[in-house]
């Protein structure tokens, strides 16, 4: 059998990568090859391919059959549009010239296509992505609008229970009171009898208390006569005795006065003695204030001077 162009398998379980090799018709798949001549990758978009397009157009024309994958993969590359024309100038039908002018406009064409799909292929996969991300974005929405009721039905249904709450605790407090109003009625009316009975009792004592009073008034005033007797007596033994006792006080009296008139002519003489011995000390302080006060004249007069001096100067300086 002739030689073959085939693909051979290799990477992960589900992450497929390939080969290109040469290899005899008659061996495996993974078997023996006579030549790698490139790789394929499809997983990627678009496929990557690296291929050796002089080796490649060597063995075809040395007769080697590519299998249907490595032929898409060669026209793809160009190989086999190169490998015609080549066949056509062997049999004189164009010039070397004119079939490489008709690969190159060809291959500006494949390279224009290419980059046309590769550049639809990332529009398709940015478009892609925006549609996922609005997608989230309005899940996102949804889920926050339901979590947003849900809270709003929550506040609602706790408002309700607080109102509930109040209104039980109202109802309850109006329940008590009426029940305090009853009882404290009931006392009301079973402990007026009873006052009355208490008032009556009470009465009875207070005239026996008032009568007991007016006894001790009639003895209190009797009692106070007796004294008033007695103190009539007393001032008039007073009167008796009151002209004796003044001209005790009077004799008392001049002798006082006498020795008060004695007592200022001693101090007087006392002052003037320390009048005389503070005079010399008085004198010799004003001299020490007059001292001073010159003192300071002069200092502020010092004071000005040189302040007179110093604008003087500045405005010297100035000029």
């Amino acid at each position: 059998m002739p030689t073959k162009i085939r693909l051979q398998r290799k990477g992960k379980k589900g992450r497929p990568f390939f080969h290109i090799v040469i290899a005899d018709g008659r061996a495996p798949r993974d078997g023996k090859f006579i030549e790698k001549i490139g790789s394929y990758n499809p997983l990627t978009k678009p496929a990557d391919i690296d291929l050796d397009f002089d080796r490649a157009l060597y063995w075809l024309q040395t007769g080697a059959q590519p299998s249907d994958t490595v032929r898409a993969i060669l026209s793809y590359k160009g190989v086999m549009h190169k490998n015609h024309l080549q066949i056509g100038v062997k049999k004189g039908a164009l010039t070397q010239e004119q079939a490489d002018a008709k690969f190159d406009a060809w291959l500006k064409e494949k390279e224009a296509k290419i980059e046309g799909a590769v550049k639809q292929t990332e529009q398709e996969m940015t478009d892609e992505m925006k549609r996922r991300l609005e997608a989230e974005r309005k899940i996102n929405e949804d889920r926050a609008k339901e979590l947003a009721a849900k809270r709003a039905a929550e506040l609602k249904a706790m408002e309700k229970e607080k109102a509930e709450e109040v209104g039980e605790e109202v109802a309850e407090e109006g329940k008590e009171e009426t029940t305090s109003e009853q009882p404290a009625e009931a006392e009301a009316k079973e402990t007026a009898p009873v006052d009355e009975v208490k008032e009556e009792k009470a009465q009875e004592p207070a005239a026996e208390k008032k009568e007991e009073k007016v006894e001790e008034k009639t003895e209190a005033k009797e009692e106070d006569k007796e004294p008033a007797a007695e103190e009539v007596k007393k001032e008039e033994s007073a009167k008796e005795d009151a002209p004796v006792a003044d001209k005790k006080e009077e004799k008392v009296e001049e002798a006082e006065v006498k020795e008060e008139a004695k007592e200022p002519a001693t101090d007087k003489a006392k002052k003037e003695e320390s009048e005389k011995e503070d005079a010399p000390a008085a004198e010799k302080k004003e001299e020490k204030v007059e001292e001073k006060a010159e003192e300071e004249d002069k200092e502020d007069k010092e004071k000005d001077s040189k302040k007179s001096s110093a604008k003087d100067t500045e405005e010297k300086k100035a000029e």
